[in-house]
């Protein structure tokens, strides 16, 4: 993590036209998977709203177990009122053939469960947490956020990822350098089925690396060949002899027949990156 430096004059009046805005709807439920983004639109929704605020986490095989209690944990520690709703995305119609708009059917029927909430509770608005960052990648859920009426308040306003890590530093927030999070599907190319047994084995196979100190990471599945994505600077440690065995051993212990590292590094949207190409 690059070193973050303190928020200036013009972040800090950002943040409060960010709680203006929020204030403004007089509730907000605020769709929270507990990382970097969702957190601190939480966190200001709280400021701004009070107890008219709620925060909705999604629960399905392709959310670990270990970001559902950090998000529990967080609405615990800061008083914030919290409903899971049940999402299985496997059960989506079209959605474990992993077609290139796999992101859109899943937010449509996720955030459509989030409105049947809002209304329930009577709860004027709904927000979501993608940031400016997000307008540069294929985001086919976003045309879902459209679609649905969902707000975008950090895009709205404009915060980058840098600034919102900024903020969230200041603001003691434990997620200011947490690794960037996308849902377990993400790992797939597009077109290979998705099955809750290969989601286990991703999730198993990143909770592997994180237990061994590894930060930002993903473990992208084809067929049977897990291709790890770290950061270059994480190279050097995970080809210590040890370590790189132990890494070998446990993922074909998981089920993946090959463990490639990917010499590129991390890097979001990479499952994207042929998708993209042939567009240009």
């Amino acid at each position: 993590m690059n070193v973050i430096e303190k928020p200036d004059t013009g972040l800090l009046e950002k943040y409060e036209e960010l709680k203006r805005y929020l204030a403004s709807y007089g509730s907000m439920a605020v769709a929270f998977s507990g990382g970097v983004d969702s957190t601190f639109l939480l966190y200001a929704a709280k400021e701004a709203l009070g107890e008219h605020v709620l925060a909705v986490t999604a629960v399905s095989g392709s959310f670990p177990v270990r970001e559902l209690r950090e998000a529990q944990e967080f609405c615990r520690s800061r008083g914030i009122r919290q409903m899971l709703a049940q999402s299985e995305e496997l059960q989506i119609e079209g959605f474990s053939h992993n077609p290139k708009n796999r992101c859109y059917l899943c937010k449509r029927e996720l955030f459509m469960k989030f409105c049947e909430i809002a209304a329930a509770e009577s709860i004027s608005a709904i927000a979501e947490g993608s940031n400016l960052d997000d307008n540069g990648d294929y985001r086919p859920g976003l045309k879902a956020v459209e679609e649905l009426g969902i707000l975008s308040p950090l895009r709205h306003i404009g915060f980058t990822k840098k600034e919102i890590r900024i903020l969230s530093r200041h603001f003691g927030l434990p997620t200011w350098e947490k690794q960037s999070f996308a849902c377990l599907a993400s790992r797939f190319p597009y077109g290979e089925e998705i099955t809750e047994e290969k989601l286990r084995m991703v999730d198993k196979a990143e909770q592997l690396l994180l237990d061994l100190g590894f930060h930002q990471l993903r473990v992208r599945i084809h067929t049977t060949v897990a291709r790890i994505e770290l950061e270059p600077s994480e190279f050097g440690h995970f080809m210590q002899e040890e370590v790189r065995l132990l890494v070998y051993r446990e993922l074909k212990k998981i089920g993946f027949t090959y463990v490639a590292l990917d010499i590129l590094g991390y890097r979001t949207g990479s499952m994207n990156e042929g998708f993209t190409e042939r567009k240009q």
